[in-house]
């Protein structure tokens, strides 16, 4: 088991690393991990996530209430929509909360990232909803992204920014960093004149890799195989190109070959084991 120390010195690398990559600006954004059922770490507020360091780092209990904190470091106002995350899905170990850039400027537009444009995104992400808007620091943020949970490892914030979570910090990060290249390709193709979706067949033959790599979180590729009504998630919010409704992937016949398939395996397997 790793210790709190090494712990912190990741939080400090992936404040770095949302910094660094201009997914938050000054003091924005947050990170928490999960160290056990009552004890938490997480980033301090009015710090910026580039520049923290080992003693800033606040450790909290399940209701967001602070144990340990150095000196005028405290636990940011938002840790209570981290909260809401490990409460609804045990098998989070990890929050990241920022504002990237391309991802956020779908949130504030109000549209949810949602077409299968490439097939890491369709594996690693489904579709992303977006989670009505909520006043920070209040219980509105926690409220809001509940809904969403059940079905999906990243949600958009309307007007604020992006929450993505995972089984590690790690995880969590990268599809954060997943989620904000899917947004920046996904608007240059809409200055192109729109992107050329995935075909639902196509994503059905994408989901049936994503089941055979044994991946974890929520997912799409889950909520299709398991709801035999649609699958329709929370507020009207769908996996994506199936727009709700199931039926049509089980109906059409496989688009790609095994040789595309087996390509996108390759590939996919080569990103995770970097």
């Amino acid at each position: 088991m790793t210790g709190e120390y090494e712990i912190k010195k990741q939080i400090l690398d992936i404040g770095r690393r949302i910094y660094n990559r201009g997914m938050v600006a000054a003091n924005d954004g947050n990170i928490s991990v999960k160290l056990n059922d009552n004890e938490f770490l997480c980033t301090p507020t009015g710090v910026s996530k580039g520049f923290m360091t080992m003693d800033m780092i606040c450790k909290v209990d399940a209701e967001g209430k602070v144990i340990s904190a150095n000196g005028p470091y405290r636990p940011s106002s938002e840790i209570k929509m981290h909260m809401r995350v490990y409460k609804l899905r045990p098998d989070v170990k990890s929050v990241v909360h920022a504002h990237p850039v391309y991802a956020t400027a779908f949130a504030i537009a109000g549209i949810p990232l949602t077409q299968p444009i490439m097939p890491e995104a369709v594996i690693s992400l489904g579709c992303v909803p977006i989670a009505p808007y909520g006043t920070p620091s209040t219980m509105e943020i926690p409220d809001a992204v509940e809904p969403y949970l059940e079905h999906f490892d990243a949600v958009l914030l309307e007007n604020h920014g992006a929450l993505s979570f995972g089984d590690s910090l790690m995880n969590a990060y990268f599809k954060m960093e997943s989620l904000e290249f899917y947004a920046k390709l996904l608007m240059f193709a809409k200055q192109l004149g729109g992107p050329k979706e995935l075909s639902d067949a196509q994503v059905q033959r994408l989901y049936e890799i994503r089941k055979k790599l044994g991946m974890t979180g929520k997912h799409p590729a889950n909520l299709c195989q398991n709801m035999n009504n649609g699958c329709h998630a929370a507020h009207g919010a769908s996996c994506g190109s199936c727009n709700g409704s199931c039926s049509s992937h089980a109906e059409q016949t496989p688009a790609a070959s095994d040789d595309l398939v087996a390509e996108i395996t390759k590939r996919i397997l080569a990103e995770l084991n970097k």
